[in-house]
């Protein structure tokens, strides 16, 4: 029974060694990586009602998809804009880079969001917040009435 601490601890590590932390960027293959910072860029500068200055992702380019990443463990952090639950408690959502990302002005490209589901309902403080959601990471597509999205999680637990 004394060992049963370090075999618990020896696979804690070995579950998080497996786990990969990403950022955004991490999620664009390289070719595309300065296009994305500066399309983000530009669209965080946007005024959500000034209309004529407003140009889609998908006009400058789709956003591929790193295929190496298809079926990983990782966490990443972002916005929730939820499809399944309310602004308080969510079960299915897009993940997005930035805050009113799809909601308020065009959505990011394919490669920058990410459809989420959680087995359960689970709470967070609001939209706003970022929230930090661990789970498995596929590049199947997602079409959503908000955007195109290229990446899904099968969410394991969600954190702020």
């Amino acid at each position: 029974m004394k060992f049963l601490p370090l075999v618990t601890l020896i696979l804690s590590f070995a579950t998080h060694a497996d786990l990969l932390e990403l950022n955004w960027l991490d999620l664009v293959p390289e070719h595309e990586q300065e296009q994305v910072r500066e399309s983000v860029r530009k669209q965080m500068q946007m005024s959500p009602h000034d209309e004529s200055t407003q140009v889609t992702f998908e006009q400058a380019f789709l956003g591929s998809v790193r295929e190496e990443l298809n079926n990983t463990q990782v966490r990443i952090p972002g916005f929730v804009i939820p499809i399944e639950g309310t602004s308080m408690s969510v079960k299915e959502f897009l993940l997005v880079p930035f805050y009113g990302a799809c909601i308020h002005i065009p959505p990011p490209p394919q490669n920058q969001l990410i459809h989420v589901t959680m087995n359960d309902f689970e709470e967070i403080k609001g939209m706003w917040e970022v929230v930090y959601v661990t789970g498995n990471l596929t590049t199947q597509s997602y079409e959503h009435e908000l955007a195109s999205v290229g990446y899904r999680l099968s969410g394991t637990s969600l954190s702020r």
